[in-house]
């Protein structure tokens, strides 16, 4: 990750933390710590090597700046590492350092390692998104019957409600919720497979050694080592530029409902947020735009994830490397995207009066078509919108009502009386299934409860 001022805002301190180089070599040294103990359930390590590891398990040993100098001569940082872990269980215990690493390679370390921090990196996204859905459900419920312009290719369509907006992010963030939770089912498993995915350097102990190896580190074995059929990890990041996407929907929307001209919502939190640097009046949507930011970089890490699936015959070169900085900018991403997500969603302040001011603005056209709809079974659905079409014209030219012109048209009063014609000009009278779709969501949120 990036070192400079404004890296922060891409990220949050938790998932920094479990994608830094500490945090990595924390898991590298788990990784070592399990096998060692595994190696010695099978008698292939002195006894009390295992013991002698869980010293280790900080990773305070390792110079980290020499880790990187010869990381460069070496390809990657697990053969530095590995030296630095010997020489470190040598000081303590020398006939215990003989069995470090034996059976595993550079790649097994590092794959699993990837694998332990994504799992917990994937926990602390699963509490976002649940966060997040509190904070939505909560908007929902308060705002399901107010009423507001719907609208297609950013024109004003029929009456719709913000409640019913918001749950249908609400809707698409719990099929991400349930996504991860699948992707992680397949995707966190561990990598040991040695030099070409056949374990032959532990001869027949290669069995026993890997199931103790997976219980150790509460990780499933896969069916086959998987050093360059790297498809789990594709469908990882994938997952997780899904779910930054539907934030950036959510994000933008709300963006365009902050336009001055619009002003139906407002980020809240803070006199200052959103401040211009030479603009006393404005008031930005900064945590919007930030996650928007973030999903416009995510369709290019997916697309390297794919570019590096075909990798070479059982290992190869280039390809695998891609992936280091990759997966943790994703997971690093995600987390900030929610981060903001639930900033938006705890602190958004809803103006329902300019709602209802910005649809009376419309002067009755938005709903020409529940009146298009009343007529056609009179007209035809043909003439009836052609009728509704001038209708909508002469309101909007004029700056008449609709309502009021539709009274004026003999070709409208011989089908409908006045009284019918301000039922159909009552936004209330048209919002459709809006009530039900939201109770869905709600519904389904007081059950998990």
């Amino acid at each position: 990750m990036s070192n400079d001022l404004s890296a922060f805002l891409f990220s949050t301190p938790d998932m920094t933390r479990v994608f830094s180089a500490e945090g990595q070599l924390r898991a590298m040294i788990r990784f070592e710590w399990a096998l060692t103990r595994a190696l010695e359930s099978q008698k292939l390590a002195e006894p009390g090597s295992g013991t002698v590891l869980e010293g280790l398990l900080d990773a305070g040993f390792v110079d980290i700046d020499r880790l990187r100098n010869e990381a460069r001569d070496d390809g990657n940082i697990a053969i530095p590492f590995v030296r630095q872990l010997a020489s470190a269980v040598s000081a303590r215990n020398e006939r215990a350092a003989c069995a470090i690493h034996l059976g595993a390679t550079s790649q097994d370390v590092l794959d699993t390692a990837l694998v332990l921090q994504m799992r917990e990196g994937l926990a602390l996204l699963e509490s976002a998104i649940a966060t997040l859905d509190r904070a939505l459900v909560k908007l929902a419920r308060t705002h399901r019957d107010t009423v507001m312009t719907g609208r297609t290719w950013l024109q004003a369509g029929p009456p719709t409600t913000f409640g019913l907006k918001i749950a249908g992010t609400i809707a698409a963030l719990r099929r991400h919720r349930d996504r991860l939770r699948a992707a992680a089912e397949r995707s966190l498993v561990m990598q040991f497979g040695g030099a070409v995915g056949t374990l032959a350097a532990l001869h027949g102990a290669a069995g026993g050694v890997s199931g103790e190896f997976a219980r150790l580190l509460q990780l499933p074995e896969p069916d086959l080592p998987w050093h360059s059929q790297r498809d789990r990890l594709v469908e990882i990041v994938e997952v997780l530029a899904n779910l930054t996407g539907s934030l950036a929907k959510f994000a933008r929307d709300i963006a365009l409902l902050m336009q001055t001209e619009v002003r139906e919502v407002s980020e809240g939190g803070g006199e200052n947020r959103g401040c211009s640097s030479t603009m006393p009046h404005k008031h930005n949507p900064v945590s919007c735009a930030a996650v928007i930011a973030i999903h416009e970089r995510m369709p290019g890490l997916v697309g390297t994830m794919l570019h590096a699936m075909p990798q070479e015959h059982e290992r190869g070169p280039g390809m695998w490397q891609a992936e280091w900085e990759t997966v943790p900018e994703a997971f690093r991403l995600s987390s900030a995207a929610l981060g903001y997500a639930i900033e938006i969603a705890e602190n958004l302040v809803v103006d329902a009066d300019r709602m209802r001011e910005n649809l009376d603005a419309l002067l009755g056209t938005g709903l020409a078509e529940a009146v298009s709809v009343a007529l056609a079974p009179k007209l035809g659905r043909s003439a009836a919108l052609d009728l509704l079409r001038e209708a909508s014209k002469r309101a909007t030219h004029q700056k008449h009502h609709l309502g009021d012109v539709l009274k004026s048209m003999p070709e409208v009063t011989a089908h409908l009386s006045g009284i019918e014609i301000e039922r159909l000009m009552d936004p209330r009278a048209y919002l459709g299934s809006a009530e039900r779709l939201i109770a869905r969501i709600l519904e389904k949120q007081d059950a998990d409860d």
